[in-house]
């Protein structure tokens, strides 16, 4: 059991305590509430695929015993003496971030996710050198700062992946102008933020094309979420119809693959952002950026100068000796950007446009003894498009 001072509640939740990942029930202690602190009764938690790595110590940061869990949504049961924008019965969420500096640049502009030292909401090391654990457990004690409102009409279930799903698409999607009505967007990987980013960019009025390495998901790209297009991304005939169709494109698959194919799809000046997290490195190859599909060079192989002309498909270009002239041809001057998470300003904005035009995820609700079973499922992509743990137990708030 972790005690430091002043941890003095006990708290029931689910933990891996090695990298076999699985979850087991873990008692432990959390913080009393302090002055600036809310105090939740957790209702729910989403499963995010980033739990997985964290559980498997897939990325070698992994502090056992670990409880997951950062898309927390729950009821207020206490506020500290300082706390004036939250009061006991609301309706709250908390997500990836559990502290950050509160003094620096990013902190000042509420960009708490990239401050040197942000605290992950699990996983973590608080101020008071004890270990974070997240929302796998039926209370959770929060700096107000790093607590959002969940609008009335969002039920608590399906909000939840919001806090992390929602976030992680909507920042890159405002950020790079893509809430935009009239744009082009593509979304690689039609899973639990690929759909969200779909929904988000469907309410914006933009055209979105789904890049899906399984055909099975065609219909419901198409007619549930309202898909205008869809490319199977291993039928080079529908990418090749495709090249240079997209303003933009939003990479949420976190399987090692190659960026070459999907940035063919780009415009000129079109941006791709990853905002998923692989265990290993993606393929990035230079030429797609550089110069688009294909382009032509006349070189000179002896000094009398004679002229051979070449043409050089991407990936396929090793070098050449006596280059005098490019000639372009593909559509180069590509963007390639990566995105975590949002601040928390820009968190509570996003829960607000989901109120506004009713966004939420869509879920499987699980109970706490089935956890393992649904970890599996993720791990095997069999979700439609997020779990969410059923931490109280009860009926649909």
């Amino acid at each position: 059991m972790e005690v430091t001072p002043n941890h003095t509640q006990t708290v029931t939740g689910w933990a891996a305590m090695n990298e076999s990942g699985k979850v087991e029930p873990f008692i432990f202690k959390r913080r009393e509430n302090g002055v600036d602190d809310v105090t939740i009764k957790v209702q729910y938690c989403g499963m995010c695929h980033t739990d997985l790595h964290f559980l498997q110590n897939d990325w070698g940061i992994t502090m056992y015993p670990v409880v997951p869990g950062h898309e927390i949504t729950g009821v207020v049961t206490k506020v500290g003496t300082n706390v004036s924008g939250f009061k006991v019965g609301d309706r709250v969420g908390v997500g990836c971030i559990s502290a950050s500096c509160l003094d620096c640049e990013h902190c000042r502009r509420s960009e708490e996710n990239y401050c040197d030292k942000v605290t992950l909401t699990y996983n973590g090391i608080f101020w008071d050198g004890s270990v974070t654990y997240g929302g796998y457990s039926n209370m959770l004690v929060a700096n107000k700062r790093f607590v959002v409102r969940i609008p009335d009409n969002l039920p608590l279930d399906a909000a939840a992946p919001l806090l992390c799903a929602g976030i992680t698409v909507y920042s890159p999607m405002k950020q790079h102008g893509m809430l935009q009505s009239g744009g082009s967007l593509g979304v690689v990987g039609l899973g639990g933020l690929g759909h969200v980013a779909v929904k988000f960019a469907k309410a914006f009025g933009l055209r979105v094309t789904v890049i899906s390495t399984s055909p099975a998901k065609e219909k419901e790209a198409r007619e549930r979420l309202k898909a205008d297009d869809f490319i199977v991304s291993t039928n080079q005939k529908q990418m090749q119809a495709m090249t240079r169709s997209l303003d933009y494109i939003i990479d949420t698959v976190s399987a090692k693959h190659s960026l070459g194919p999907i940035l063919e799809l780009l415009k000129v000046n079109g941006k791709l952002v990853l905002v998923a997290a692989p265990d290993q490195p993606v393929e990035l190859p230079s030429f797609p950026l550089i110069f688009g599909e294909h382009f032509i060079y006349l070189s000179c192989f002896s000094a009398s100068c004679s002229v051979v002309q070449h043409t050089v498909e991407t990936g396929g270009f090793s070098g050449s000796v006596g280059v005098t002239q490019l000639n372009l041809v593909g559509a180069g001057k590509r963007t390639v950007s990566g995105s975590m998470t949002g601040g928390l300003k820009e968190t509570q904005e996003m829960l607000d446009v989901c109120g506004e035009h009713n966004i939420t995820c869509d879920i499987e609700l699980v109970s706490t003894d089935m956890i393992n079973e649904a970890l599996a499922r993720l791990a095997r992509n069999d979700v439609r498009y997020r779990f969410v743990i059923n931490i109280g137990g009860n009926a649909r708030l």
